[in-house]
């Protein structure tokens, strides 16, 4: 099929030019020509209503005319992204950012163009298509200025395009202007879009910016003792970004971005992931006792006080259930396909069970542990003693075993909330159970060199296993801790950069990108050791593993210096901004 001139001027870019413009109950990306590739509504896991990152249609785009170089910048703190485009004839912003804080229900979308230096000239489409591209605009109607319509069961305002015009594009009409704003002057734009009734009164768009702006400033704290202040304060962002009203985060903000192209890893990542909930509480609680602490304590204690035992590794926002995998015939992101939902749904994952006593301990030492957090406690601690022997899909979701790195993880855990002034006086009987399964664990995967091994019938390695010392599930001075640490540097690690395991006997390039988790873990393994030198460099390295956005992604291909898979990956921001804070002072033992 010939595509169109519109369709080539938005095709995908690499993902390290993609910002992110989040409010927490929703999030879009943005790309280097002004054109929004990627937003669900109302919420994270809701059909795409512009998906054109991952082949289907529906785009808003503001682009210069004419030849550009595109730039950008984040206000500091924030998610209000500047799009900078110096063009043959002077210098374009684009201030972009999603109303915040949110309503649930409805998504604000802000855009302000400034000629900055010259007058700017740019072209304006707007053709939303809810149901990731299937349903165009429809009942189009404009007075005084303002554009209405729907698009599948979503209602649409637009305020500040009362000089464009539809045009038929791909089966429905889109609408589209150009414009020019004076040198020195702005212009606004407002997107409204929800599934009820919009509000009487169209947004004013000074009120809504001041208002954002205010927001922002208050939600992310300043950590200023952390090693890099400003970039934490960024990761912090990012978190909040994806973080909704009810306290669950999204471990990114896309879908079936692939991790390595044309090998069928894709999947759906806008659901709430309990064990990444629980690294992003666990980095704050480094730097201190900020809201999205509390938000992970929430968010997973009443998950835990409602399944207990049969706690599930992953949830949607509203607490709900993951929904099954399903295609949704588009083409997909270049190398990936067009995969919904995720098959975790069906797994148990025994890690989370440890991760949540090591939230909840965490929560406990800044005061912050309320009568339901405590109980939800003492609901992990005896789910763990009834399920720690069941094989299970562990941290990297794989096929069930009883991964050793589960199993660590959750005598960390238990040992952690030992620690703290538990109500219940159940501490004996937690320290008992951790001596049981490391007793248990030790006989079983325990490698002839010394080190600890993925599992009982898996003698292989595992950057996973460098978590349990770090949250204090062993000494940093057990031999095994040391051993383990010494051979994945040899094993695993390349220029700083840490794999997960091997895979194959190839390079281990060839199989998949380095997890950005495994190498900021590393810096903290290596910290705990008291070396500091080593922990600078690795900590560094993985840092500087993103785009100018600052947004990571899961991996990162070493070779060709590119980001792979969904983005942006919360749980590399929350282990970037836990090494920020670790890094900053002497090692505290957990």
């Amino acid at each position: 099929m010939v595509k169109s001139k519109e369709d080539w001027q938005f095709a995908p870019h690499v993902l390290r030019e993609y910002a992110l413009i989040a409010d927490g109950e929703r999030g879009i990306l943005v790309g280097p020509k002004g054109d929004f590739v990627w937003m669900c509504v109302p919420r994270w896991d809701s059909d795409a209503v512009f998906s054109s990152l991952i082949g289907g249609h529906g785009n808003y785009a503001i682009t210069p005319r004419g030849r550009f170089v595109w730039g950008g910048y984040y206000e500091e703190g924030t998610l209000v992204w500047h799009s900078r485009w110096v063009t043959e004839t002077g210098i374009i912003e684009c201030r972009e950012a999603l109303a915040f804080p949110a309503e649930p229900g409805r998504a604000v979308v802000l855009r302000r163009v400034v000629a900055v230096d010259g007058d700017a000239h740019v072209r304006v489409v707007l053709d939303p298509r809810a149901g990731f591209g299937h349903s165009g605009l429809r009942s189009l109607a404009c007075e005084d200025g303002i554009w209405t319509g729907r698009t599948g069961n979503l209602r649409m305002r637009w305020l500040g395009a009362g000089d464009a015009h539809p045009a038929t594009g791909n089966g429905s009409p889109a609408l589209s202007m150009d414009l020019t704003v004076r040198a020195g002057e702005r212009h606004d734009f407002v997107l409204e879009l929800g599934e009820a009734a919009l509000p009487d009164e169209p947004v004013d768009p000074d009120t809504v910016w001041e208002a954002t702006s205010a927001a922002w400033k208050n939600a992310v704290p300043d950590l200023a003792e952390t090693l890099t202040p400003r970039d934490s304060r960024h990761a912090y962002a990012v978190l909040r970004g994806l973080t909704s009203c009810g306290g669950g985060m999204v471990a990114a903000a896309t879908m079936s971005l692939p991790e390595r192209a044309k090998q069928g890893r894709n999947y759906d990542y806008r659901y709430v992931w309990i064990r990444d909930q629980c690294f992003t509480g666990e980095a704050v609680a480094a730097a201190g006792p900020h809201p999205l602490l509390d938000d992970a304590v929430r968010f997973v204690s009443k998950r835990l006080l409602e399944d207990g035992p049969n706690l599930k590794p992953a949830y949607t926002t509203l607490g709900g259930p993951v929904p099954d995998q399903r295609m949704l015939k588009l083409p997909g992101y270049p190398g990936g396909s067009d995969i919904a939902g995720n098959h975790v749904n069906a797994q148990f994952q025994l890690d989370a069970l440890g991760e949540s006593l090591l939230l909840f301990s965490a929560a406990a030492s800044h005061d912050h542990l309320d009568a339901a957090g405590w109980r939800a406690a003492e609901t992990a601690a005896n789910a763990i003693a009834a399920r720690w022997q069941d094989p299970e899909a562990g941290i990297w979701e794989l096929d069930d075993k009883n991964w050793t790195e589960s199993r660590l993880i959750c005598v960390a855990g238990l040992r952690a909330i030992s620690k703290q002034c538990a109500p219940s006086g159940r501490i004996g009987s937690w320290l008992a159970l951790a001596e049981g399964i490391l007793a248990e664990t030790a006989a079983t995967s325990t490698h002839s060199t010394g080190r600890w091994q993925r599992a009982p019938d898996d003698e292989r390695n595992d950057s996973a296993l460098l978590l349990p010392p770090i949250r204090g599930g062993l000494a940093a001075d057990d031999p095994r801790t040391l051993v383990t640490l010494q051979s994945l540097e040899e094993e695993l690690g390349v220029d700083s950069f840490l794999y997960r395991f091997r895979q194959d006997a190839g390079p281990l390039e060839d199989a998949e990108g380095a997890f950005l988790l495994c190498g900021f873990t590393m810096a903290l393994a290596l910290h705990q050791q008291g070396r500091e030198v080593d922990a600078t460099r690795w900590f560094e390295r993985n840092r500087a593993a993103c785009g100018p956005p600052g947004l990571y992604s899961e991996e990162f291909d070493v070779t060709q210096r590119q980001l792979r898979g969904n983005l942006p990956q919360a749980f590399v921001h929350a282990l970037m901004l836990e090494c920020s804070a670790r890094l900053a002072k002497p090692w505290e033992t957990t």
